[in-house]
């Protein structure tokens, strides 16, 4: 089972103690496993500190020992950026434990967390202070900071917010080394050098290990409205989107795009959810309005740009929701497609973003190719249209076998990236590269960025212990024949 030294594992237990440690093969499982069982690995253990002394202290042993590390939060991503490979050899680092909330300053408008604190904790914590904390997805019921950080998270709000690195103030990073960077300031102005924190945000754990972090609060929020609208095409998304967003400004801090397609899965497997409108149609939107005044009025508000968009042809239909619960039926809508997916079968999980006023082109474009090429495929396509971040999904055709349906998923996805990369898109808008995307991202993005993130990798991380294989393959670097499988043309 382990492949760690007795004195290593000693070494290890005197840090954390019992209550840190996880060896059996069956406790260990939920940490060697993704949410999808998309990724499987082996680990010698499963370590759990509690507090940033600890983790420092594990980290140095590793490193001492040559022991590679790969750092866990709530293990709710996308693209195996959490699960260990297979080989049996590395150490696990779950940071559930580190669930602190250390500070709340009201007066600068931050609050200092753990790495382990599960998002909706963060987002009560705020709420109970008078404030918010904006950051909203799916997994937010056990997904944890430390996470949202290694992945610059997204979600539903980026539209007024931004995603983590906006949210970001300054961090506590244990390094590759065992030394402890203390960057937890609560500034907005400091131009004393390199704002380091963004090198640590989105790096999936492959420069250090995020253990604590100074993040932004804002006003809360009072009023709500909320509106699912029919739309004819992606177009009268973007044509409305800028219509709304005109009209409303900040006010609008949600606009979610989704198919037909999407939508009936959501209302085949998911329990409780129920179509808004009677009749269907092609495309649907989501919008949400927020102001911290009580009462503003801003039901009349999205109805009377509802009313011009109708009048335009943007809109073919819309219900408002008149209640809270109204609302939260409507996100459940959107915030059900994932997993639905995963009822039909083997799937395809692409997290792509184009600029916002291409996206009806590359959906136009983008279906037209995979249905001439792969017959039969469904397309899942729904998304972040404010931000640009389109969730390409697709589903197998409907009997086809999995395993032809698997034959052809490299295929599929080159399609979709050199596609991607046509509209001057990225691969990965959200999710990470993990172990899924690191050689597609080595073909798709510029050589140059690709030597500097090399660069820096080897910098702090020169002996390639922190999280190998992931945003890179392991070796710091991907092979020409790995590359291979993303084509130009």
């Amino acid at each position: 089972m382990s492949s760690l030294s007795d004195q290593v594992l000693q070494r290890i237990e005197q840090v954390v103690g019992q209550a840190g440690l996880v060896r059996d093969p069956e406790l260990m499982h939920s940490y060697l496993t993704d949410w999808r069982n998309a990724y499987q690995g082996q680990a010698a253990l499963v370590v759990r500190p509690a507090t940033t002394e600890e983790v420092a202290e594990v980290v140095r042993i590793c490193h001492d020992a040559q022991v590679a590390l790969v750092p866990q939060g709530g293990n709710t991503g996308l693209c195996g950026g959490s699960i260990p490979d297979a080989s049996g050899s590395q150490v696990v680092l779950s940071l559930t434990r580190m669930k602190r909330i250390r500070e709340i300053d009201l007066a600068n408008e931050t609050i200092t967390v753990e790495a382990g604190v599960i998002l909706q904790q963060l987002q009560d914590a705020a709420s109970q202070a008078g404030r918010l904390f904006p950051l909203s997805l799916g997994a937010e019921g056990s997904c944890t900071v430390g996470g949202n950080l290694a992945t610059n998270a997204g979600g539903t709000a980026v539209l007024r917010y931004g995603n983590m690195r906006e949210l970001t103030l300054g961090l506590e990073v244990v390094l590759p080394d065992g030394r402890v960077w203390n960057g937890l300031r609560g500034l907005r102005k400091d131009n004393t050098g390199y704002d380091l924190k963004h090198l640590f945000i989105g790096s999936e754990g492959t420069l250090g290990i995020i253990t604590a972090a100074v993040l932004k609060l804002f006003p809360a929020t009072h009023s709500t409205a909320t509106a699912w609208v029919a739309l004819p095409s992606p177009q009268a998304a973007v044509d409305l989107i800028g219509h709304i967003r005109s009209l409303c400004a900040d006010r609008l801090t949600g606009f979610e795009m989704m198919s037909r397609q999407s939508l009936d899965f959501v209302l085949d497997h998911v329990a409780g959810c129920n179509d808004p409108l009677e009749t269907k149609h092609p495309w649907y939107a989501l919008i949400e309005l927020r102001d911290t005044v009580p009462d503003a009025p801003l039901t009349l508000l999205l109805e009377n740009g509802l009313a011009h968009a109708f009048e335009r042809g943007w809109v073919i239909d819309a219900v408002l929701a008149n209640s809270q619960a109204r609302a939260a039926a409507l996100w459940a809508l959107r915030e059900g497609i994932s997993e639905a997916q995963n009822h039909e079968g083997p799937s395809l999980k692409h997290d792509i973003s184009v600029p916002v006023s291409r996206i009806p082109e590359f959906i136009e474009r983008t279906d037209k190719a995979l249905q001439q090429d792969f017959p039969g495929v469904r397309i899942v396509s729904y998304g972040h249209m404010g931000d640009g971040n389109l969730h390409y999904n697709i589903s197998k055709p409907i009997g086809d076998e999995d395993a032809s349906f698997k034959a052809r998923e490299q295929a599929i996805t080159q399609a979709i990236y050199r596609m991607t990369s046509a509209f001057n898109g990225s691969i990965s808008a959200e999710h990470g590269l993990g172990q899924a995307k690191p050689d597609a991202a080595v073909h798709f993005k510029d050589p140059l960025e690709i030597e500097l993130m090399r660069a820096i990798k080897r910098t702090l991380d020169p002996a390639g212990l922190m999280n190998p294989g992931k945003v890179f393959t392991a070796g710091l670097g991907v092979t020409q024949s790995a590359a291979a499988g993303f084509p130009v043309g």
